[in-house]
């Protein structure tokens, strides 16, 4: 049986790109259920398919937004367990019956679905979504940690993706990690990589951005401004014998997503690093990729995060070992508009969320 709801959608058309309103049902089919919309945070890849002309995978008119939290209000057949229930929805779903799913690969699989990219996003009052990998909130222990449900909607790309970069690059206790533009994702890296055990360098160029992680994981934060390449690696390496720390087999973490911080990262490597591409650019670099064979080093790209990874990210959260307060900000989903533009130009340093 399909429930229908009334609801809204901000979407951004072919002519001019501009993000409208738009009435509509929202209707459940068997194994779906219907999201009110808590939150939904503005990624850089909202950013990318509004102003940059990166492609959206599904035809415009779309609703954009995929990091979303909300409580399902409505459920198709076979789904009624998940009524009422405040949950948090994946930035990317594999279908988990594929041939790459079934060995473990579900970040490539081709018939995945990304929420503002494949099907209809989160900028909405309501989201239709399968029940395939929703991660269930305990609201109990959000209220003990100060946090709204809508907060939580970062968790869906800006946690969950460096938390599997992490996960997959090793990062264990004793490990030195270099987290290269600390904004949404990589100030939630170096949160994870501090969690995980790691030492923890900081590199932006933006010094509220340092600040702001230094006081939460970074053990040393610089600002690329003040260096050249050379002398960038030569700082970590005399804070690294000055600790005692490994001066080889540092994990990079590449996060900044623009051209001069995958340069950067990349001049970075020593004997046996480990780069993770967790930033998107479309923009063009010219490296020595013989640099990864000379330093016996290797390169990782890192696409999402896995639904069955979720639970133990949130864990984080919820366990006070992430701050999500400090780094999140709310805006109501009307001034939609002027939150992309004002994110866009940098002139909001946090992680809006636009909340219905």
């Amino acid at each position: 049986m399909r429930q229908g709801v009334a609801a809204h959608r901000w979407m951004m058309t072919a002519v001019n790109k501009p993000m409208i309103r738009s009435d509509f049902v929202a209707a459940a089919g068997a194994g779906e259920v219907v999201v009110a919309v808590a939150g939904c945070g503005v990624c850089h890849t909202d950013l990318g398919y509004l102003y940059d002309g990166v492609r959206t995978n599904h035809s415009l008119d779309l609703t954009l937004g995929h990091e979303i939290s909300g409580r399902v209000v409505s459920c198709g057949l076979g789904a009624q367990e998940w009524m009422g229930e405040a949950v948090i929805i994946p930035a990317v779903m594999p279908c988990g019956e594929c041939d790459a799913c079934l060995r473990g690969r579900p970040n490539i699989c081709r018939k995945q679905k990304m929420p503002g990219n494949d099907i209809h996003g989160g900028f909405a009052t309501h989201i239709v979504v399968p029940t395939k990998g929703l991660c269930r909130v305990d609201e109990a222990r959000l209220a003990k940690v100060g946090l709204t449900l809508a907060d939580l909607s970062v968790v869906a790309d800006a946690v969950t993706t460096p938390y599997q970069a992490v996960t997959r690059a090793g990062v264990s206790p004793g490990s030195v990690v270099i987290v290269n533009g600390v904004g949404g994702v990589g100030g939630y890296c170096a949160q994870i990589s501090k969690a995980f055990g790691a030492t923890v360098v900081a590199i932006d160029v933006d010094s509220q951005k340092l600040d702001a992680v230094a006081r939460h994981g970074a053990a040393l934060a610089l600002n690329a401004r003040d260096f050249d390449a050379k002398t960038l690696k030569a700082k970590i390496n005399d804070f690294c014998k000055a600790q005692n720390l490994p001066v080889s087999e540092w994990t990079i973490f590449e996060c900044s997503g623009t051209a001069a911080g995958q340069m950067t990262a990349f001049s970075l490597l020593n004997y046996g690093a480990t780069l993770c591409i967790v930033g998107f650019t479309m923009d063009r670099v010219e490296i020595r990729l013989s640099n990864l064979m000379a330093f016996d080093a290797r390169a990782l790209g890192n696409w999402g995060c896995p639904p069955e990874l979720y639970p133990a990210a949130l864990d984080l959260v919820l366990d006070g070992k992430i701050n999500l307060v400090d780094f999140v900000e709310q805006h109501p989903l009307d001034d939609i508009n002027d939150v992309f533009d004002q994110v866009h130009a940098h002139k909001i340093a946090r992680r809006a969320i636009l909340v219905p």
